[in-house]
């Protein structure tokens, strides 16, 4: 089984760091293990440190786990603009270029789904078999009413808020402690498991707030882009993981539609953050799928 509790002090020293410049600004990603290479990428609000149980998983089966700071997040740098998911996926396409690497695995949690989407939409030759958890995709989902039952409100609220000028920023500078404790309740069923303090420390690093923001600031133009890549369905096998107290089979909807070769899991007794609540049930589902690859 999975030690949950022991590798939060040492905040990943077990792996390789890598810094990489990318049109000019720095990318930060851990990685551990040699073989094929399975890009992992995080979302809101945590950083590549989400991936760790899955890197060791991954790394321990022969691939080589790519775990990213996305722009503005994490030990990344936090540029002034470029957040929508055409946007970071070039970025990310680039770094894995950089890194040596054509052709690879894509798996991608919360806005981590939108971006991993976007890139396998993008960067068909490059990306050979897509999993993602834990979100609907803007543009490819329906849009959710501002009057929805509470038990999806929870879910919903911050996608208006958090999209705001500058309000956002005002309210929560010096108190993001509060703010994200209360995202990291609310969303976690096993909130035991979840590392909130490392990823409020690194939201609460100047610029964090701000770069969070950006990314649900750019979600006109994410929906945009994705209308256009919706004209065409993915032609790699793509798996859908959800959770039982969170998005459920609503990964598996929005892919459905979207893709020619499309599996879904709905994992149990679980909340949103699934990598860190059940990292074994998850690998349960993306092992297999990935192995198919190699």
């Amino acid at each position: 089984m999975t030690n949950f509790h022991q590798d939060i002090p040492s905040a990943g020293a077990e792996f390789a760091h890598r810094y990489v410049m990318v049109n000019g600004a720095r990318l930060h990603c851990a990685i551990a293990g040699d073989g094929a290479p399975v890009l992992l990428v995080p979302g809101w609000p945590q950083t590549w440190f989400t991936w760790r149980h899955v890197m060791r998983a991954l790394a321990g089966q022969g691939y080589m786990a790519i775990a990213v700071d996305p722009p503005g997040t994490g030990d990344s740098d936090r540029p002034a603009a470029g957040y929508d998911t055409g946007a970071v996926a070039a970025t990310l396409h680039q770094l894995m270029r950089q890194l040596g690497h054509a052709r690879y695995q894509v798996v991608g949690h919360d806005i981590g789904m939108w971006v991993a989407y976007a890139l396998a939409s993008d960067f068909p030759d490059a990306v050979s078999r897509l999993a993602l958890t834990e979100a609907v995709i803007p543009g490819l989902a329906p849009e959710p009413t501002i009057f929805a039952p509470p038990d999806q409100n929870i879910f919903l609220w911050h996608f208006m808020f958090n999209r705001l000028p500058d309000l956002p920023e005002a309210l929560i500078a010096g108190r993001e402690q509060a703010y994200l404790t209360y995202m990291f309740d609310k969303w976690s069923h096993r909130r035991d498991r979840v590392a909130a303090q490392v990823y409020i420390d690194a939201y609460a690093a100047p610029g964090g707030l701000r770069a969070g923001f950006s990314y649900y600031r750019a979600i006109p133009e994410t929906v945009r882009q994705n209308v256009e890549r919706a004209r065409r369905k993915l032609a790699m096998p793509v798996l859908a993981i959800g959770a039982e107290h969170a998005t459920r089979d609503a990964p598996l909807i929005t892919m459905r539609e979207n893709a020619v070769d499309v599996r879904g899991a709905i994992i149990p007794d679980c909340g949103h953050f699934v990598t860190e609540e059940c990292p074994d049930e998850f690998l349960a589902q993306l092992l297999p799928f990935l192995s198919r690859e190699s």
